[in-house]
């Protein structure tokens, strides 16, 4: 009952996340550097997720316990290091066996932004790796928006460029998007911090997807080996036969 449960959810929030996401320009999408078995990207995309997304976004779907496990936040036992990730990762709550939520309200969200901001443990799945990357990176100034500011895949975006310092400021000139301000990282160093919190958040959406790359490379190796081994007792098999 609790496993049907928590897939109703999920269905939900995925046509959530379609529904929301339903009118977006066309924009070709830049190809994101994902990598799931590079434990050190998914710690500082925790990082990064934890420090810019998680006061207004959740990813409940998620235990900070689970992800530790998962991503090596542990000593060479093997075991969690709850000190640091308490310290560093966990600003609303105590518990290292609970959900990763949001520091807001859902009230206060709606008040503030005129929406509440959505769940993004699985906004890679929705919307895929390459518009996640892309969206991070296509902030512009607009006077016209609260905040100061939209975005080139996500027209009239309710939430403020949380990376603008890192980044800089963007115009829109014809359609293409200009730097005319500089930000606290160049490019290739902020390219790199966008792809961190991506590399995160897929992994969040799939969280054994690095366990599966793992032993699927054993199992092709497997059936390539048994191959060889059942060809030749094919050709032995049939040779006998012929002789007859």
């Amino acid at each position: 009952m609790d496993y049907v449960l928590k897939s109703l959810i999920a269905l939900f929030l995925l046509l959530s996340f379609q529904t929301s996401y339903a009118n977006e320009p066309d924009v070709k999408l830049l190809k994101a550097p994902i990598n799931p078995q590079d434990e050190a990207s998914l710690q500082r995309g925790a990082k990064y997720f934890m420090n810019f997304c998680s006061g207004c976004h959740s990813a409940e779907y998620m235990r900070y316990s689970q992800m530790a496990k998962d991503i090596k936040l542990s000593d060479s036992e093997g075991q969690i290091l709850t000190d640091l990730i308490k310290t560093n990762l966990m600003f609303n709550t105590t518990d290292i066996n609970s959900h990763i939520t949001s520091g807001m309200t859902k009230i206060d969200a709606t008040k503030w932004f005129g929406t509440a901001p959505p769940d993004l443990t699985m906004v890679t799945r929705v919307r895929g790796n390459d518009w996640v990357y892309t969206y991070l990176k296509s902030f512009y100034t607009d006077p016209k928006r609260p905040w100061g500011v939209n975005n080139l895949v996500f027209k009239d975006v309710a939430m403020p460029n949380v990376l603008q310092d890192y980044q800089g400021e963007q115009n829109l000139v014809n359609h293409k998007l200009v730097q005319v301000k500089p930000g606290l990282y160049n490019s290739k160093e902020f390219n790199g911090l966008v792809a961190d919190i991506t590399n995160f958040l897929a992994y969040t959406a799939e969280p054994y997807k690095a366990i599966r790359i793992y032993y699927g490379v054993w199992v092709m190796l497997f059936l390539a080996l048994f191959f060889v081994f059942a060809y030749l007792m094919k050709k032995e098999f049939w040779k006998d036969l012929k002789n007859k």
